[in-house]
């Protein structure tokens, strides 16, 4: 029997719907159940390479200047020449806060903060891949991502190596990893602060490298009253006694943050 063309192109338009349609299906699948290994897909250096984007000094080239002068009034505000000598980004969970600390003569000011506009994941450590959690530490940035899917990022060194220790002390594999403060307003395990806030950010790190900045993530600014069940994992008490002292001693002991 023969079969029209036009028979012929709509039963190929059909299975070619069918098979966008399954894509879909798993691609959304993968993002809710594995969201780490979606990141790792999206996000990696390979796929980066590939498409060949643009460079950090494409960046600061493109909003080098307007960022800049967005961020000067905050450092002349706190007298704080700029750029900084070093940087701080402290990141609390309860609050949706991520604040922005520079350091003069030794002392540590608050410079400004930016509100976080999405985060996955409740208060505790993250432990594994796919549970969701937005890390508990103290950490620094491997590198800045210019082609991010979320307009600009900062990758976080998630698993550094306290997690790492503790993942061996309890036999835990497969920690987790590309944890992000990025662009946008949507975010699973990462940090979104939208594309000005990082934009800000970006200019700053790139301008004084990476080396210079530490960041604090921490369930919610008073430690002191942090409730968790810590019977599971008893070093977590370890954690947040590390976390309490560094804020205490350098950042909020010293200066209330600035708006």
């Amino acid at each position: 029997m023969k079969i029209s063309f036009k028979s012929f192109v709509k039963t190929i338009l059909i299975r070619i719907f069918r098979i966008i349609l399954l894509l879909g299906v798993v691609s959304v699948i993968m993002f809710w159940f594995y969201p780490d290994v979606t990141r790792k897909v999206t996000n990696s250096d390979f796929l980066q390479g590939v498409m060949n984007k643009k460079t950090v000094s494409d960046v600061l080239v493109d909003i080098g200047d307007k960022t800049k002068a967005r961020l000067l009034p905050w450092f002349e505000k706190a007298n704080v020449p700029y750029p900084p000598q070093h940087l701080a980004l402290l990141g609390f969970k309860a609050e949706k806060r991520l604040e922005m600390w520079a350091k003069k003569e030794g002392i540590w000011i608050s410079i400004r903060h930016y509100p976080i506009l999405a985060a996955s994941g409740i208060a505790g450590p993250k432990l594994r891949e796919g549970d969701r959690q937005v890390p508990e530490g103290i950490y620094r940035l491997n590198f800045l991502n210019p082609n991010s899917l979320y307009h600009l990022s900062m990758q976080i060194n998630y698993p550094n190596d306290f997690d790492k220790n503790k993942a061996a002390e309890e036999q835990r594999t497969h920690l987790g990893g590309d944890i992000f403060i990025h662009g946008k307003a949507v975010s699973i395990g990462c940090l979104a602060i939208g594309d000005e806030a990082i934009e800000e950010l970006f200019v700053l790190v790139a301008t004084i490298g990476l080396d210079k900045v530490t960041v604090i993530l921490a369930p919610q600014q008073d430690m002191q009253t942090v409730v968790l069940n810590t019977s599971i994992h008893p070093w977590i008490s370890e954690l947040y006694a590390d976390i309490r002292q560094i804020l205490k001693h350098k950042f909020l002991g010293v200066l209330n943050p600035s708006p």
